[in-house]
């Protein structure tokens, strides 16, 4: 690492893996400099359609790069622990994709592997880093719609999918939950800190994963939370949080939007937008940005994300899925999750 330049690699080759790289080539203080696949082929084709140097075939050869500043892993979910906890072990400095684990067990032994190596690690919570998002935030800390009292969101897409797609797949911790209702419950912990109580119904698959899950989290405060996901119908994807002087909403797409509605008692409603200097707010750079300025900070951990709130939500999304009734091959034999 330099003062001009952050060198990432990146660990799969997926489309998420694909959108993200594509986004740092546009930040002229990131390097692509070297990425990784379980197949060689595939490696090498992911490097020469993003002109990356160094191309590995194992995920061994690129956590051993030492030419190399953070690691961005896009696997599957089920192989974030392996991949993320390799590149920790051997040194690298790790960005990974959400959800951040397939629980929170997975989840604490990275946080774990992190801070006894004293590497950065971050889940790649693009949401949080978001401007307006953060702008959400801000006008809820500050009091600007009193004390909040509930939080809706949800996240659904049509489909279908088939059996053998990585949504349906217990395998690769497939479910509506774990890739989209992480949204909704990480908006609602952002604002309202990890809940006191969870109640959950949801839909299985016959594969044993959520195909529509609805859950009600509450706080000690009185606040609810009513948070929904699908993978069998296209919902609004909006937000709002309300509380006892006013409202905050959020349109399609609230996990990264450009604009909300701040609608307060006895005033007009105020549209905020995004800043066009900030970039869209469909672009991973806010993140990438967070994790390169930290790194040069020399921070181990990001404030916008930090660890124990990823684990707080891990926390979370477990006890819905303990509510649920789903469980993943590679739990069998654990002990029962205690409710939240």
């Amino acid at each position: 690492m330099t003062a001009d330049s952050v060198r990432w690699g990146i660990l799969a080759t997926g489309g998420i893996a694909a959108a993200f790289t594509a986004d740092l080539l546009d930040l002229p203080e990131a390097r692509v400099v070297a990425v990784a696949s379980r197949s060689e082929a595939s490696a090498r084709a992911f490097a020469e359609r993003f002109g990356i140097p160094r191309a590995y075939g194992e995920w061994a050869a690129l956590a051993e790069d030492t030419d190399i500043d953070v690691v961005y892993v896009a696997t599957p979910h089920a192989a974030h622990r392996a991949a993320a906890g390799l590149c920790l072990a051997a040194g690298r400095n790790v960005l990974c994709e959400k959800p951040f684990t397939l629980n929170v067990r997975e989840a604490g032994e990275l946080v774990a592997l992190a801070r006894e190596h004293g590497r950065f690690l971050m889940e790649a919570m693009w949401m949080y880093c978001n401007p307006v998002i953060r702008r959400v935030a801000e006008l809820v800390r500050d009091g600007a719609i009193g004390e909040v009292r509930t939080v809706q969101a949800d996240f659904g897409l049509a489909g279908p999918f088939p059996p053998t797609h990585r949504l349906r797949d217990p395998q690769q911790g497939g479910g509506a939950l774990l890739d989209l209702g992480v949204y909704p419950v990480s908006f609602a912990q952002l604002l309202l800190g990890e809940p006191a109580d969870v109640t959950a119904r949801a839909v299985l698959s016959e594969e044993g994963v959520d195909l529509q899950t609805g859950a009600v989290l509450s706080w000690e405060s009185g606040a609810l939370a009513s948070v929904h996901c699908s993978l069998v119908s296209d919902t609004p994807r909006t937000a709002s949080v309300t509380g006892t002087q006013g409202r905050i909403d959020l349109p399609h797409g609230f996990f990264h939007p450009d604009r909300f509605v701040l609608h307060r008692d006895g005033r007009a409603p105020q549209e905020f937008t995004a800043d066009p200097a900030d970039g869209p707010g469909t672009t991973f750079r806010h993140e990438a940005r967070e994790v390169m300025r930290a790194l040069r900070a020399g921070e181990t951990e990001s404030p916008l994300v930090p660890l124990d709130g990823t684990l707080a939500v891990m926390r979370t999304l477990d006890a819905i899925r303990d509510r649920i009734g789903v469980r993943y091959p590679s739990e069998t034999g654990e002990p029962e999750l205690t409710p939240a």
